[in-house]
């Protein structure tokens, strides 16, 4: 009987999904874990409203049948032991018949096992990072939208396009049909991964790693947000999973093997002033500037950079600034020795700041 309804339930689900394109139900699910999610929120709608009509519609019959100016008078009654028992077992079994498929679907959702590979995702302030552990590269996934857009208050600026903040410039890569393990943690604050295509919302918690998982059934590109209130840019943080074919798939892995290998820096090379300062605005554009602006001015409860005691003065308390945080500035210790360099460099040299520039021998010796 249960299965049968939830089969009632799944065919709902599906009638409304494709009927309203979404708008009154879940975005089209892609995998089997989003359809079972789909199921058993009908079915317990179903429950629900048929619980709703029931109660009210014995109150409001209740009500009328029996009101006063009908000659109804009230009759005190205590103790009966029918109805106790009827308002016990009742309520008992509607929350046996919500559990039970409640309780499949959450088991489901967290059986890792027999996962193809697994990618650990690493939530910042504000990007997420992504790791390829069985195919040794990652990358870092920020948001593409442009600012020009972002800053559109008075609608004379860039218009918004299709995906807005919804767009990265380095999306996930998966091949469909094959079971894909996500690892989640954070460098900072509570984030959390979610695609509600796929079913999927795993918290990234500091110093815990959390896992979840999905099968993507359909080649596409699927889009979802840091589901966890983050901070100041919590709304800039897309996910974006582009499902292709494994022929695709594997022609992927090998170009980002290559161009990782290619782009590694060495930290032991004799950088330049002027390669550290080309390479720190680089860095400054990808991280810094949603906060600190393009022009180092700053804004809200982030200084500016421009003239700055910080960025002025001495090398140790720049580094440590970076390698620690402050306040609402977060760690960037996930940067590399190069990058940190090369980006207190770009600082310090930039928008009349006259100051000395940083080696990545800087940055190591301070991680000690």
């Amino acid at each position: 009987m249960l299965r049968r309804l939830l089969g009632v339930g799944a065919f709902f689900a599906a009638h409304w999904a494709c009927a309203q394109d979404a708008m009154w139900s879940f975005q089209p699910p892609v995998t089997g874990i989003a359809r079972q999610i789909e199921s058993l929120h009908t079915w317990l709608m179903l429950v629900i409203f048929v619980i709703f009509f029931l109660v009210f519609g014995f109150m409001f019959y209740a009500i009328l049948r029996h009101r006063k100016s009908l000659g109804h008078e009230a009759k005190p009654f205590h103790e009966n032991t029918l109805v106790e028992i009827l308002w016990t077992l009742i309520p008992a079994i509607i929350l046996l018949g919500m559990a039970w498929p409640a309780a499949s679907v959450i088991l489901a959702q967290k059986n890792t096992h027999g996962a193809d590979f697994t990618i650990k995702a690493t939530g910042f302030q504000w990007f997420w990072s992504y790791d390829y552990l069985d195919h040794g590269f990652g990358f870092k996934s920020k948001l593409a939208t442009p600012r020009e857009q972002i800053e559109n208050f008075d609608g004379r600026g860039q218009a918004k396009t299709e995906h807005y903040l919804l767009a990265v410039d380095e999306p996930v890569v998966v091949p469909v049909g094959k079971k894909i393990r996500i690892l989640t943690t954070s460098n900072d604050v509570i984030h959390s991964w979610g695609v509600p295509a796929f079913g999927v919302k795993q918290d990234a918690i500091p110093g815990f790693i959390r896992d979840t998982w999905f099968k993507a059934e359909k080649i596409g590109t699927y889009r979802g947000q840091c589901v966890e209130l983050c901070g100041k840019d919590h709304a800039f943080m897309p996910i974006v999973v582009q499902v292709v074919s494994e022929d695709d798939f594997s022609k992927w892995i090998a170009t980002q093997q290559a161009r990782a290998k290619a782009a590694k820096d060495d930290p032991n090379k004799a950088w330049t002033r002027t390669e550290l300062i080309a390479r720190g605005q680089q860095v400054y554009e990808a991280n810094c500037a949603s906060c600190h602006k393009s022009n180092g001015i700053g804004g809200g409860a982030y200084p500016a950079i421009v003239g700055s005691k910080i960025a002025t003065g001495a090398k140790a308390a720049h580094i440590d600034l970076v390698l620690q945080g402050k306040n609402a500035m977060p760690a960037w210790s996930a940067l590399s020795d190069v990058e940190l360099a090369a980006v207190l460099s770009y600082q310090r040299t930039s928008w009349g700041n006259q100051a000395d520039i940083v080696m990545p021998a800087e940055i190591r010796a301070a991680r000690k």
